[in-house]
């Protein structure tokens, strides 16, 4: 029997976690899920130890953890949750810290509290209990976060709801992500603070596929454009995203993003710990990255190792460790 791992010590930049829940909170979560179309078995507990024996049979060195709970104590609490596993396991795991973007002040407050965790990077949702990330209101964030050349995280809020009687996880998520980071271009957010490095969840989403209609025709008269920001912007500006390859390693998803940004901004995500993601899935969009034939051999195992360049204290870690 090959037990060979999958892949060698790639970087999972995209991976849940949860702090220990009652009865009555796992319950709750999946009663949402229910009402949300979800159908079939409930979807297990979150482990430390059956996260780690995954990451070990498949060849995962660090995972950068993040959870973005939308209520502030509970993100507050869950940070410092990540950060203890992140001290007893220094190279398997990173934090992205959850930050509150429906208020700046409270999420400066949590930046400020982060750096005791000692945190590796920030996550944020796309609309964080109804406050969008192009709001105006959060330019002192952004400032601090591109003072301190700021690796951010940024996942679609999984609460959406569900369209023709199926989850909204399944498709309304990449809408989502494309509508609010194409708002943010027009905000002129990139062009403001191009210190901050932004990674996208799940490939982009929508939003590689339709990039090229966006360079196209974003800049017409028809089209409300206040900070007259330029094709020539918009291009260099979305060419600057990562892109990680949660759920979205197929050669379909892998050439829209290639063909708005490159392979050095391709880095490997998973969706671990997410309910729409069961170990087969997380194992099948793996094997399809490994098969894309878009890249060159040595260019698709370096999706897993791009990671490293974005982080440097997690890959000091690793080194260390080593």
């Amino acid at each position: 029997m090959n037990n060979k791992p999958l892949v060698d010590a790639w970087i999972d930049v995209h991976a849940h976690f949860s702090p220990p829940r009652s009865t009555e909170q796992y319950s709750a979560m999946w009663q949402g899920l229910q009402q949300d179309h979800w159908s079939g078995e409930q979807p297990p507990e979150w482990s430390l130890e059956e996260r780690l024996a995954y990451m070990d049979r498949v060849g995962i060195s660090m995972q950068m953890l993040s959870m973005v709970a939308t209520n502030h104590s509970v993100l507050e609490a869950s940070n410092r949750y990540g950060a203890e596993l992140v001290a007893r396991y220094p190279a398997r795991f990173g934090l992205l810290a959850g930050l509150p973007t429906d208020d700046s002040e409270a999420a400066l407050r949590e930046l400020a509290r982060t750096d005791a965790l000692q945190a590796d990077g920030f996550a944020v949702y796309c609309q964080y209990n109804g406050v969008f990330l192009s709001d105006p209101h959060l330019e002192p964030l952004w400032i601090e976060l591109n003072t301190r050349q700021a690796v951010v995280f940024v996942h679609p809020n999984h609460a959406v709801p569900g369209e023709f009687a199926r989850p909204g996880v399944l498709l309304e998520v990449a809408y989502q992500t494309a509508s609010v980071i194409t708002d943010m271009l027009y905000a002129g957010v990139f062009r403001r603070y191009p210190g901050i490095r932004f990674i996208l969840a799940h490939c982009g989403g929508a939003l590689p596929a339709l990039s090229g209609r966006l360079i196209l025709l974003g800049n017409e008269s028809w089209v409300p454009n206040p900070q007259r920001v330029s094709q020539q912007e918009m291009r260099e500006q979305l060419a600057a995203l990562y892109l990680d390859t949660a759920m979205s390693g197929s050669s379909q998803s892998l050439s829209a993003g290639l063909a708005m940004t490159c392979a050095e901004h391709l880095v490997y995500g998973s969706d671990c710990g997410a309910p729409c993601t069961a170990e087969h899935t997380a194992i099948a969009n793996i094997e399809q990255i490994l098969a894309f034939n878009g890249l060159r051999r040595e260019q698709v195992e370096q999706i897993g190792r791009n990671a490293l360049a974005l982080f440097p204290r997690a890959a000091k870690r690793i080194s260390d460790a080593r």
